[in-house]
């Protein structure tokens, strides 16, 4: 009896192991049967920011095979040579299906994107189109010439023809003098160009039934999500991914959304206000040359070019060679506050090379491409932009010697400023003897009132607003109610 009670205890674990071990695999089976769905926002301002962040994306996924990566479309476009390297990261995707889904818009550079997606889909209201090269000048914006679009033009067609979208429309999103005809001939609809057409001879004319403008003279093409699906762009129009993709014959998959990190959503806020920053880092250092020692206006000068610099180190566009030229930079400034007193060749090729680097790290090249006309169109507003936060720095310095730093004391406390103005006091009857024109040397640092040294005797004496080191020979411009007002020689 025990026997058969030991066999029939065996049978039975023995059963409950194979169940177990089935419902394994087919729980396995199951899992592989499912469809891994990547989903890639792709929103706000194209920029170096963005492409770093999707560079990342794609590489998290590259093994993944039999897998889907949908691009979730919402930009209005941004820098030319971003979306470019965004396009490369898409189309050498080597196994994966890749999906732009417009959620929103998919304007200029992010129409350009959505276009290297093998398919196009897109939800209902949404846009697509007008990606025309655009200048900001002073007079507004203005579109760029020939020399810019023909690029642009080359690499739609190229995108066209490698993901079967029409070639001739996506062409003519770039430029404005295009003109596009659908036209039916001998039954079968094609599109073709304004001046093709005029060119064709009236026996070829009169095959052609039918005729209609799609792209006038003067328009970009710009869609919505029906016309993108008539024309031949978007295969189908969603309310969602999940009715998108069910629609197009995915039953069974597993959403994935690869999300920004809060490091690379920093690094594109930085990239936004790298501007400000730049103002802040080079006025800073101005009023850290003007002052004596180090303190916190050179520790705030450098952490906001540090940042900037190391935000286009964190996208690519910055490494060692950039970072050399910047510390180099640093060393001379460094060399002419506490070495060799006083503006000179050192501070002077100090702030040239340190705006050189802040030049560098926002692109990613030294001298333009000539075949790459917006690598030159960004040089000049990667120029503009350093120089003319150097420039808006230096005259806030100053206003803030000549306006603020005098009337300090009257709301800022503590030893600094009292023991400043307790010692720039002004003797009326010791500055009788100094005229205009006198020369002299600066015998308590000048911040900017102290004492000067004038023909052997010592007078009380201020400055323009300008902190003047100790030791500095001076000259009298002015005599303001009786107050000695000196300048540096």
């Amino acid at each position: 009896m025990n026997i058969f009670k030991r066999l029939f205890r065996q049978i039975f674990v023995s059963m409950m192991l194979v169940i177990v071990c089935c419902n394994a695999d087919m729980s396995s089976l199951w899992a592989l049967d499912k469809t891994k769905v990547f989903i890639v926002p792709v929103s706000g301002d194209v920029d170096p920011g963005m492409a770093a962040y999707i560079e990342r994306a794609l590489k998290s996924i590259k093994e993944e095979s039999d897998s889907v990566i949908i691009f979730e479309m919402d930009t209005f476009g941004g820098r030319v040579d971003s979306a470019l390297q965004i396009v490369d990261h898409i189309t050498n995707i080597p196994k994966s299906k890749t999906i732009s889904y417009v959620t929103n818009k998919a304007i200029s550079a992010g129409a350009l994107i959505a276009l290297a997606s093998s398919e196009l889909a897109m939800k209902h209201g949404t846009t697509i189109g007008d990606c025309a090269p655009i200048m900001v000048s002073s007079e507004g914006p203005k579109m760029m010439g020939e020399k810019f679009q023909s690029p642009l033009r080359a690499k739609f067609r190229a995108l066209a023809k490698k993901n079967h979208y029409p070639e001739l429309l996506a062409e003519s999103m770039v430029s404005m003098d295009r003109v596009v005809f659908e036209i039916l001939m001998d039954g079968e609809k094609s599109y073709i160009d304004g001046q093709d057409y005029d060119d064709l001879n009236a026996t070829e004319k009169k095959k052609i039934s039918a005729k209609k403008t799609i792209v006038a003279k003067g328009e970009l093409l710009t869609m919505d999500d029906i016309e993108a699906v008539e024309l031949g762009f978007s295969k189908l129009s969603a309310n969602s991914i999940e009715e998108m993709l069910e629609k197009r014959g995915y039953q069974d998959f597993e959403i994935i959304r690869i999300q920004e990190s809060w490091s690379e959503t920093f690094v594109r806020y930085i990239g936004s206000i790298s501007s400000i920053l730049m103002m802040i880092g080079f006025g800073a250092l101005y009023v850290e040359y003007k002052s004596p020692g180090f303190g916190l206006p050179g520790l705030i000068g450098i952490v906001c070019l540090g940042l900037v610099f190391f935000n286009q180190y964190l996208v690519g566009l910055a490494g060692y060679t950039e970072l050399l030229i910047f510390v180099i930079g640093v060393l001379l400034l460094g060399v002419e506050l506490f070495v060799l007193p006083g503006f000179g060749i050192a501070g002077i090729s100090g702030l040239l090379i340190i705006g050189m680097s802040m030049i560098l790290v926002l692109q990613d090249f030294v001298l333009p491409d000539p075949t790459l006309p917006w690598q030159g169109e960004l040089l000049l507003k990667n120029l503009a932009q350093v120089m003319g936060s150097f420039v808006f720095a230096f005259l806030s310095s100053i206003l803030f010697f000549r306006y603020v730093v005098p009337k300090s004391g009257a709301f800022i406390s503590g030893p600094y400023l009292k023991n400043t103005l307790k010692a720039a006091h002004v003797n009326i009857n010791k500055n009788k003897n100094v005229v205009v024109g006198d020369t002299g040397v600066v015998d308590t640092f000048l911040r900017p009132s102290g004492k000067v040294s004038i023909g052997q005797k010592i007078y009380d004496a201020k400055s323009e607003g300008e902190f003047i080191e100790k030791g500095t020979e001076i000259k009298v411009i002015k005599k303001k109610n009786n107050q000695i007002i000196v300048i540096r020689k």
